[in-house]
């Protein structure tokens, strides 16, 4: 049951080592590679707290919403 966990959790974390994960994550929330890295340095891994971070920082209304689904 723990191993579910864990790999649950692991699925919800951006790791921006691995450039297809981070460009997959930048797709997601239609961020730049450049910006979804820092907002991972800014706030950490968690997709949430990743989300949060760029809908705060987005400057102009029609840049669109960030999704909350793991990207795919």
């Amino acid at each position: 049951m723990s191993d579910d966990k864990a790999a649950d959790e692991r699925k919800w974390r951006i790791d921006v080592k691995h450039e297809y994960e981070l460009c997959a994550w930048a797709r997601h929330f239609n961020a730049s590679e450049q910006r979804v890295r820092e907002a991972v340095q800014a706030v950490g891994d968690r997709a949430d707290k990743v989300r949060e971070h760029l809908s705060r920082s987005d400057a102009s209304p029609s840049s669109g919403s960030a999704r909350s689904e793991r990207p795919r």
